[in-house]
């Protein structure tokens, strides 16, 4: 009789224990990796062309001072 109470004690202490647990944690779930579209290479040159552009054309339509 005293086996047959342990042994029921054993099994009860065995399931009580698994649902003071908290039980299973929610699985995490990894995020996808996010893939950016490669952008063309020309648009890095356009901002430097425009600048010397812009440049020339200075130079070119200032006056050199001229003497009357």
């Amino acid at each position: 009789m005293k086996t047959r109470l342990l042994g029921c004690a054993v099994a009860l202490s065995l399931v009580a224990g698994g649902a003071f647990a908290g039980g299973m944690a929610e699985p995490m779930m990894e995020e996808d990796p996010v893939v950016e579209a490669a952008s063309s290479s020309s648009a890095g040159i356009v901002v430097p062309l425009l600048l010397l552009l812009l440049i020339a054309a200075a130079a070119s339509s200032s006056s050199g001072g001229t003497i009357d």
